[in-house]
């Protein structure tokens, strides 16, 4: 090939390690392999082969070429959930020892099904992140509007220092009230304990709050600055291992992370644990990006893949972002894409409850070890996959394009002992009906997502990607009534290619409080933009500063001022894009106004509007921006109708509704753009399965995009 590989797109899943290599004319190519928890650089590079082997090229041709990578995966969500994250010491006010430990109420629950929280005896607090032996007060205080009220006591701030030095922490957090208002004390103290782990000798990184996450609500900002100490530092650790073994196949680039906030960072970046959640997010950008390509609008983002069914609305082109996320039964100030997870992928396992004799699908999963199927894999609970494999949905002889050889007969074997027996079922009514609940679970809870959120399925595309989501797709989407539901042909891939089309991209956020009157006259309204404006060149140093630091200039970042509103007295505000670069008179507060309104009249009402109450301003928001290469969407020419001879691969019975049906196989990756599948039909790539049942039919189009609809 004459062009040059710029892109590489990573999603290293708790199943698989999925690569995206971009050439500068947009072609792309996608790679699969199984992920190494102990060392994610060996997925990766294993993954990378599967990709360029179908280029006829290798990682020494190609690496060098790279001009970034960009990188989402779920070790440090891992991290987090299973509390193994450093030792952490945390210096608080005095009298607050225990308010990390407490944590908000919420915590106590979040995770639990509906039932379990009607059941308070069940609700259970996880450690802290912090043990309490580790946390010390000092003695200070900064009121709610950042006044100071009790003035610091320095000599405590060094002896609490010490302490925990003496303790041999591996990262020290500093949290005081209202530090966000004004984080002078914060500050003070962060030095103190710089200078005191210099004496030492030791090597600890402090992290102040107010130099991280300057916003409101103290337990949120506690919990996040903790996980920069707690996880993000060790997960630095990971991605500085790939880096190097990028280098040493002779890439000269520095890796990229999918932020929680749909961006891209660099892997040195400062606020680290903004990537803790990366992986489903490369999804959802991948959507958006489609939708902004092809003119869809409103989509419905859905992905399976070994460990969860994670869903997203884009709605008008926009995504929502969450500012007090929960992750890993943690609230957290991070701005988050809004995502909705159901904990039950390919890699699930099924179990009999031994009260209720009901099915039970997940939480827990087998992962990278796929399930019984897999001999060497050491699993001995049925999985989901261990279904489809008896099913006749997955080529035991093709998973991974042949990497694995599956075993039917000991999916049988254990589906029969473990589900089928107790049930008093055949083997293969017990593993149709696992697939029938697990669609039907699916079904529910995207119709729920899609209508709690006041719209209807029939104003949505359906976008369905991940491993396992080809194989689901018509199970979970039937009787929605979407408009249209797509299966891209690089679907096991999709949000390695989220990550490729993401933009280069930092935020910073920060709490304000300004509140305008609705009759308030042109000196108040410009006193409003002023504050405003304050906050965003605050923001833009910061912003401007990471990139520097990435080698780009100020000249090449493109900056795009946001902030927060809402009406007064309301309890939610909304995120706003500034339709203004820069606020310099009165007048500019009522174009900021205006936006607000023509955005709440579209995620509410234009009814609900209530300019009569006035408007307060929560947050300032700054993006910065540089120019990045993206994937090109695919164009070919029509194929016509009818399949092409050399894209058949015979036929293959499945087990669908009570019954074996006889199903052609095909070959995707041969489909050419217009041609119809009719189910029943099974369309087979390396990296993943699309089934088509009776009374379906599929199309492909021009882009690669496969279009299914039910045809009785």
């Amino acid at each position: 090939m004459t062009s040059r590989i710029q892109v590489l797109g990573i999603d290293a899943g708790g199943t698989m390690t999925d690569t995206f290599f971009v050439d500068t004319d947009g072609n792309f190519v996608v790679g699969k392999a199984q992920s190494t928890p102990q060392d994610e650089s060996v997925g990766l590079v294993n993954s990378s082969v599967d990709a360029l082997a179908q280029w006829h090229l290798t990682v020494e041709d190609v690496f060098p070429q790279l001009v970034t990578a960009v990188y989402s995966g779920t070790a440090m969500l891992n991290r987090i959930v299973q509390r193994k994250g450093m030792r952490v010491g945390l210096i608080v006010n005095r009298g607050m020892e225990d308010f990390h430990r407490m944590g908000r109420s919420v915590q106590s629950y979040l995770g639990y099904s509906y039932e379990d929280r009607l059941h308070l005896n069940t609700h259970r607090y996880d450690p802290p992140l912090v043990p309490r032996e580790l946390t010390f007060g000092v003695t200070e205080r900064v009121d709610m509007f950042g006044q100071v009220v009790i003035p610091l006591r320095e000599q405590e701030a060094y002896e609490a220092a010490r302490q925990l030095v003496s303790h041999d922490v591996e990262g020290i957090v500093i949290s005081f009230l209202h530090a966000y208002k004004n984080p002078a004390h914060e500050r003070r103290v962060r030095d103190i304990v710089l200078e005191v782990v210099r004496a030492s000798g030791k090597n600890i990184p402090v992290f102040a709050s107010s130099d991280y996450y300057p916003v409101r609500k103290e337990s949120h900002r506690t919990n996040t600055t903790i996980l920069e100490a707690y996880a993000a530092e060790p997960s630095r650790k990971t991605l500085v291992r790939i880096n190097e073994r990028f280098k040493q196949y002779g890439a000269r680039f520095d890796l990229r992370v999918m932020a929680s906030h749909g961006g891209t960072i660099s892997w040195t970046a400062k606020e680290l644990a903004r990537t803790a959640v990366s992986g489903p997010i490369g999804g959802v950008i991948g959507t958006r990006y489609l939708g902004e390509q092809l003119g869809y609008r409103n989509i419905a983002a859905t992905d399976i893949g070994g460990t969860s069914f994670d869903m997203a609305l884009v709605v008008q082109g926009q995504f929502t972002i969450q500012h007090d996320p929960d992750m890993a039964r943690l609230v957290l100030s991070l701005p988050l894409v809004q995502m909705d997870s159901v904990g039950s992928g390919a890699g699930s396992y099924v179990r009999i409850d031994p009260y209720t004799r009901a099915i039970r699908i997940g939480p827990d999963s087998a992962g990278y070890r796929v399930g019984v199927c897999w001999r060497e894999s050491g699993v001995e609970t049925v999985t989901v996959s261990d279904c489809h494999v008896v099913l006749g949905y997955i080529n035991p002889d093709n998973f991974l394009g042949g990497q694995i050889r599956l075993d039917v007969e000991r999916a049988r074997a254990a589906i029969e002992e473990q589900i089928a027996r107790p049930l008093g079922l055949s083997v293969e009514e017990a593993a149709a009906g696992v697939i029938e609940l697990l669609d039907t679970r699916l079904r529910d809870h995207l119709r729920a997502m899609i209508s709690g959120k006041g719209y209807h399925p029939s104003e949505f595309v359906c976008f369905s990607y991940g491993g396992a989501g080809p194989v689901h797709t018509y199970g979970y989407t039937d009787g929605l009534g979407f408009q249209e539901i797509i299966v891209p042909a690089w679907a096991a891939g999709f949000s390695a290619f989220g990550c490729a089309a993401a933009e280069f991209e930092y935020r910073y956020d920060k709490s304000l409080d300004i509140n305008v009157a609705p009759d308030a006259d042109a000196a108040e309204r410009l006193e409003a933009v002023e504050e405003l404006q304050s906050a965003w060149m605050e923001l833009a140093e910061k912003v401007i500063e990471e990139f520097r630091l990435n080698g780009y200039a100020a000249d090449q970042v493109t900056l795009l001022p946001g902030y927060r509103m809402m009406y007064r007295g309301q309890l939610n505000d909304l995120e706003i894009e500034s339709p203004l670069g820069r606020l310099e008179t009165a007048e500019d507060w009522n174009v900021l106004t205006d936006a607000f309104e023509n955005t709440y009249a579209r995620v509410y009402a234009k009814a609900a509007r209530s300019p009569e109450l006035g408007f307060t301003i929560t947050g300032a928001i700054m993006r910065g921006l540089v120019d990045s290469v993206k994937p090109r969407i695919p164009e070919e020419a029509y194929g016509g109708i009818t399949p092409p001879p050399q894209a058949h691969r015979g036929q293959r019975p499945f087990y669908f509704r009570k019954g074996w049906v006889k199903a052609d196989v095909w070959d995707m990756d041969t489909l050419r753009a217009g041609n119809q599948i009719q189910g029943p039909a099974i369309i087979e790539a390396p990296a993943t399965t699309f089934v088509v049942p009776p009374g379906w039919v599929t199309t492909l189009d021009a882009h690669r995009l496969f279009h299914l609809k039910r045809v009785e």
